[in-house]
């Protein structure tokens, strides 16, 4: 990666009038405004559909793409909807929230709308999308529709010969959901013809869109579903043990995600197929990965099925560096990937990351205890590094400094130089110029918004990924003018 600066901003995120951030002409004016402040790098979160406490890292595919991102006015541009259609429909009172549970009952019913108009007129092209991702595609579809079928449940209480795969049920129940199936194609035929426009105009603008793919995929997925023989589940298709993260600073139970794990002996035995597949897909979508909880690839957090807590885990060795060398092997070496090494770090991840070579994380809030020479401040960032004053899972930096004790925010300003009631800036310029090759800013702190603009909080339920901007206003020329300076200033 070249020496740059970006914003971690994800689309949910974004101003707009349907109730979330689409891929619609804010979108395209926030890309206008990363290229006026002199930055390089878009950071997004997961773009997969969400699931489970709507998560973008609980997604129901590790391929397809969320259907709340596709932009309706670009459709009515299109002929595909005509405004009628959506005209007046409640979105939410609060256009700096985002209420997903009204957005699943409204965006389904226009994006309906929008197929039954285009299946016979778009039918060529979505036939030439349906052949080119054939290898996710189906299975994801009938998934949909089957959940569809099943009041919206995993594949864990379909009837046993759904859930199962067999071949007859398989066959008989996608002949009845032939229609709601070929919904599901369309509305990810839209999906990535309006991600491939706008990822376009980024790269047209010099913006370069860092991705995240989870490590893990969801229990309640078309992945899990469809490939159970590359996760540790047993006869039942149940999984033996899930993921997490062991009790720590920030839990004292731990983290119990859920996610099925792998069974990286099945994987090995195929070269790691479906994980290659993952990537290349991955690597054509965006144009650099973040890796996330890179360190499950050293060794993986392991929990039994059925706990309530993450205490009761062990560590698990992972697949390491073969896994990696497997996967240059197939897509060329260097790769444009980013590892989130943090949490729980020993020397087999340390190692591993030398070994792959990628480029790590550092989170500047990690690093501000007094007396302490952390990896974490910017004084000790090696050039391969991806900085971070705070990612998605930390509480903003106005929040969290609030929050602290005054020897912590006495050791923060005179750290980041700055003798303002504030030091946002100070922190700004510190990682600005420290040898980080890459430094990300989130949203909220070029804003210099409070806890109320946290987009998540880990191990909790309630209250997540709903965060967005009100308006576009944000996005000021005085704002863009100053970071373009900045980024001028410390060659970035």
């Amino acid at each position: 990666m070249h020496r740059g600066s970006g914003i971690l901003f994800h689309i949910s995120s974004l101003p707009s009038p349907f109730g979330i951030g689409t891929m619609g002409k804010e979108a395209y004016l926030f890309v206008d405004f990363l290229k006026k402040s002199g930055m390089k790098y878009w950071q997004i979160l997961p773009i997969g559909p969400t699931g489970y406490g709507d998560s973008p890292y609980q997604s129901f595919s590790a391929f397809a793409g969320n259907p709340y991102f596709i932009d309706l006015d670009r459709l009515t541009e299109e002929g595909s909807l005509s405004k009628s259609d959506y005209a007046g429909l409640n979105w939410g009172s609060d256009p700096e929230h985002i209420d997903y549970s009204l957005l699943f009952t409204q965006r389904f019913q226009v994006l309906k709308l929008a197929w039954k108009r285009d299946q016979e007129r778009l039918r060529e092209k979505i036939e030439s999308f349906k052949s080119a991702n054939a290898f996710w595609l189906t299975d994801y579809a009938m998934y949909m529709a089957f959940k569809g079928k099943n009041g919206q449940n995993s594949y864990q209480k379909w009837e046993k010969d759904l859930k199962c795969r067999q071949t007859d049920a398989l066959a008989s129940a996608s002949f009845l959901l032939k229609d709601e199936m070929e919904f599901w194609i369309y509305v990810q035929y839209q999906f990535f013809r309006q991600w491939n426009a706008l990822k376009s105009y980024a790269g047209q603008n010099g913006i370069q869109i860092i991705g995240d793919i989870p490590i893990y995929v969801a229990e309640d997925s078309a992945d899990t579903w469809a490939h159970s023989e590359i996760f540790q589940l047993d006869e039942n298709r149940v999984p033996r043990c899930v993921a997490g993260c062991p009790p720590d600073y920030f839990s004292v139970k731990g983290q119990l995600w859920g996610n099925p794990l792998y069974d990286w002996n099945a994987l090995k035995k195929t070269n790691y197929a479906w994980w290659i597949a993952r990537i290349r897909f991955a690597l054509s979508v965006y144009d650099i990965v973040r890796i996330d909880h890179f360190r499950a690839f050293s060794a993986y957090y392991s929990i039994p099925y059925g706990r309530t807590d993450a205490i009761k885990g062990k560590w698990v060795k992972g697949p390491g560096n073969d896994f990696f060398q497997a996967v240059k092997n197939v897509l060329g070496d260097p790769l444009p990937i980013i590892a989130e090494d943090l949490g729980t770090l020993d020397d087999g991840v340390k190692n591993l990351l030398k070994e792959t070579g990628f480029p790590g994380m550092r989170v500047v809030q990690f690093g501000m205890h007094p007396g302490e020479n952390s990896e974490y401040l910017p004084h000790n960032y090696s050039k391969n590094t991806v900085a971070y004053i705070g990612t998605h899972d930390n509480d903003t930096l106005r929040g969290w400094l609030e929050k602290e004790p005054v020897e912590i925010q006495n050791f923060a300003r005179e750290y980041m130089r700055s003798d303002t009631v504030f030091p946002q800036w100070g922190f700004i310029q510190t990682m600005l110029a420290s040898p980080a090759d890459v430094v990300i800013f989130t949203m909220q702190d070029l804003l210099a918004l409070g806890s109320d603009a946290r987009i998540n909080t880990p191990s909790t339920l309630n209250g997540n990924w709903q965060w967005r901007i009100k308006d576009m206003k944000a996005f000021d020329q005085k704002l863009a003018q100053h970071l373009l300076h900045l980024c001028q200033l410390y060659s970035r």
